[in-house]
C-alpha cells in the first residue's frame, strides 16, 4: 500500500454472497476482512434452507455480521436450489447497478458462468472457497481465495491471542479490540513496512464492528485508544504530514 495516496478502493462498494450449504460459518471473520479489501460490503447475504440443522452454525453469527438469511427451501432430494436462488440474486443486483463488486464464497462450480457473467459486465469478482473448487470456478473470478488459507491465519491468531492475553493480562475485551484493530489494518492494507493510515483503519474498524468508540475504551480518540495498546501496535507521524500511521507489532 503507498500511504502517501488514497486507495479509490475504500470508496467502492461489494456484495457478499454466500452459499450457506458449501462455507463455512466458523470463517466469517476473514471474509469480511478479505471482502473488504475491495469495497464497503453494503450488500450481505447467506443462501440456504434455514428449516435445516446445518444452518445452525449460520444463525448463530448473522446478527454479529449484519448479514440477511435467505431462505431457499429444497424441493428435490439432490437438486442444490441455493445455487439457483443465489444466481438470480446475483443478477438482479447486477442489472440494479448497486454495486461495483461481488464477493461469491462457495466451492461450487456451478457458479462459474456467473462469475464469467459479472466480469463481462466490468464488475469485480472475489471468489472465496476450498483447494478443492474446480479450477473453472477459480479461474472465473479476479482473485480466489482458498479457505484453507484462512483456516491458518485464524489458528496462528488465535494461538497469538492466548499468548498475549497470557502475558498482558488483557482483558476478553481488549484481546477482541486488538484483533478487530489487526483484521482493520489487513483489510485497508500497508506499505512494504507494515504501515497504514490511522484514519483508514478506523474506517475499516467500524466496518468490522459498525458499534466501534473508542470513547467505549475511556479514550477521546483512536490514537490515544491506539496508544493505550503499545504493546500491539505503534504510530508515527507522516513526515511533513499530519496524518498518522498505525502499524501491527506482530509485523516485526
Amino acid at each position: 500500500m503507498n500511504t502517501d495516496s488514497n486507495n479509490s478502493n475504500h470508496e467502492k462498494r461489494i456484495a457478499i454472497l454466500i452459499d450457506g450449504d458449501n462455507a463455512q460459518a466458523t470463517l466469517i471473520d476473514y471474509i469480511v476482512v478479505e471482502a473488504g479489501r475491495y469495497g464497503n460490503a453494503t450488500i450481505r447475504r447467506v443462501y440456504g434452507d434455514w428449516t435445516t440443522s446445518n444452518m445452525k452454525s449460520w444463525k448463530d453469527i448473522l446478527n454479529s455480521y449484519a448479514f440477511q438469511p435467505m431462505q431457499q427451501f429444497r424441493y428435490s432430494v439432490g437438486k442444490n436450489a441455493t445455487d439457483s436462488a443465489m444466481i438470480i440474486d446475483a443478477m438482479d443486483i447486477l442489472h440494479s447497478e448497486q454495486v461495483d463488486a461481488f464477493c461469491l464464497v462457495s466451492s461450487d462450480s456451478d457458479y462459474t458462468r456467473l462469475a464469467t457473467r459479472i466480469r463481462e459486465s466490468g464488475k469485480l469478482v472475489v471468489g472465496i472457497g476450498k483447494k478443492m473448487t474446480p479450477r473453472a470456478f477459480v479461474s472465473a473470478c479476479d482473485v480466489f481465495i482458498y479457505t484453507e488459507n484462512l483456516e491458518e491465519l485464524e489458528k496462528q491468531k488465535k494461538r497469538a491471542a492466548a499468548r498475549q492475553q497470557k502475558a498482558e493480562k488483557l482483558s476478553s475485551a481488549d484481546v477482541d479490540l486488538v484483533e478487530n484493530i489487526e483484521q482493520a489494518i489487513e483489510m485497508v492494507g500497508t506499505d512494504d513496512e507494515g504501515w497504514t493510515r490511522l484514519s483508514e483503519v478506523g474506517t475499516a474498524v467500524r466496518r468490522i464492528d459498525p458499534g466501534f468508540d473508542p470513547r467505549s475504551y475511556g479514550a477521546k480518540q483512536l490514537a490515544t485508544l491506539v496508544r493505550n495498546l503499545k504493546s500491539s501496535f505503534e504510530l508515527k507521524k507522516m513526515s511533513g504530514k499530519s496524518s498518522i500511521l498505525i502499524r501491527s507489532k506482530s509485523e516485526d
